[in-house]
């Protein structure tokens, strides 16, 4: 059946390229003759959370794969059941951690959950309890808490969690981890006291004789920026820990907003990363249209000259940011293409008054290249007044991923 035009195109060789240029950074951090030792070299846990960011999971997971991920995150166990089928022999860590009555499911796919919380840890021994789990055989990431106030096990509460996890060989604790909240604020306090307020946790866990593998922080800000990776390091060398960190957005081929300025590196990464994805339509019709006509639902623009506009097989149900509307714009023959009147839920009108030669059927781009003109995750993140994370993870799922 011929399809609705409206699709994405990912490139998985843009992902792949961001994804080794990404561990090279992370290689290149500090680490001297480390780098090039495989039991000590830092590892990249690709984030392919929220269907890859709405890039979608089966290409990205794939694509990351074959780039030379071992590890892939993912928010829950239903998302890290998808990821199994497409990786079979993938590291996969569910962030957010089991929900109640999941724990057989976590063991059935062979899963790694982040926990932090008594009741996630009953969770997990007693769905190894009833597997005949042997010793040693179900492994977690504990997160520690060190200012954010989200998930994460603080100072108060870690003895109890350590304690528990002493109560269950079946559990082995291979990994730390926290969250830097603040990762994209340049020589911020705030990520110097989360290090601070980090050793500390990991020397108290030391302490008591836990000797996990891994300790991961931070986000594609933290890997770009570098200087997280220094403190990183120190802990690690200090605890005997090998150092992790879970890009996402830059996986994807942006990089992070920094403030309140950006360090020249982060400009140049910025520059070295490829855009995964371009979003598509085509021209439905054609119209013209005289002064004092309105456009769209309640009259929000008012022609004030003859126009032409054109209509677009894309809305807000296929997540076109209805904030766009009167302020966003398409590339059409490789031209920008003001978005005139409000976006409807199932199409979208543009000014093609300047663009001349636009007829039904001409391609549109919504994200990305044409030519050469170009619109970013970061142009609608503006435009819409959010984010670029939120610009990708709104594609929904009717429009069609397709893998180039």
């Amino acid at each position: 059946m011929q399809t609705r035009p409206c699709w994405v195109e990912i490139s998985t060789s843009a992902f792949e390229h961001n994804y080794r240029l990404l561990r090279q950074t992370a290689r290149s951090h500090g680490l001297g003759r480390a780098a090039s030792e495989s039991e000590t070299a830092p590892e990249l846990l690709a984030i392919v959370k929220a269907d890859a960011y709405g890039h979608g999971l089966e290409i990205c997971a794939k694509a990351a794969e074959k780039a030379g991920a071992r590890w892939l995150g993912v928010t829950s166990v239903e998302e890290a059941a998808a990821a199994r089928r497409i990786c079979p022999d993938a590291e996969i860590l569910v962030i957010s951690g089991p929900f109640r009555g999941q724990g057989a499911d976590v063991l059935a796919q062979r899963l790694t959950c982040v926990v932090w919380d008594s009741w996630q840890l009953q969770e997990m021994a007693a769905a190894a309890n009833d597997a005949n789990s042997p010793h040693d055989s179900v492994p977690v990431h504990l997160e520690l808490d060190t200012g954010m106030s989200r998930q994460g096990v603080d100072s108060e509460q870690l003895d109890t969690i350590l304690a528990q996890l002493c109560l269950y060989p079946a559990l082995r604790l291979t990994a730390l981890m926290t969250h830097l909240y603040a990762a994209d604020e340049p020589d911020s306090i705030t990520t110097e006291t989360q290090f601070k307020t980090l050793s500390l946790l990991v020397e108290k866990i030391h302490s008591a004789g836990l000797r996990p593998q891994w300790l991961h922080v931070g986000n594609s800000a933290a890997l770009l920026a570098g200087s997280a990776w220094n403190r990183l390091l120190e802990i690690c060398c200090q605890f005997q820990l090998r150092p992790m960190m879970r890009p996402g957005l830059a996986l994807y081929g942006l990089a992070p907003q920094f403030s309140p300025y950006e360090l020249p590196a982060v400009a140049e990464w910025r520059q070295a990363l490829q855009p995964a994805l371009t979003w598509k339509t085509k021209v439905v019709s054609v119209r013209t249209i005289q002064p004092g006509q309105t456009v769209g639902y309640n009259g929000t623009f008012v022609a004030t000259e003859p126009m032409r506009l054109a209509l677009l097989a894309v809305g807000y149900a296929d997540g076109l940011k209805r904030a766009l509307s009167n302020r966003g714009a398409v590339l059409v023959r490789g031209k920008r293409a003001p978005i005139i009147g409000r976006i409807s839920m199932d199409q979208t009108v543009v000014d093609v008054t300047d663009i001349p030669g636009v007829t039904p059927e001409d391609e549109v781009v919504l994200l990305g290249r044409q030519e050469d003109e170009c619109i970013t995750g970061d142009d609608h993140a503006a435009w819409a007044q959010t984010v670029s994370w939120e610009i990708f993870t709104s594609i929904t799922a009717r429009v069609e991923r397709r893998s180039i």
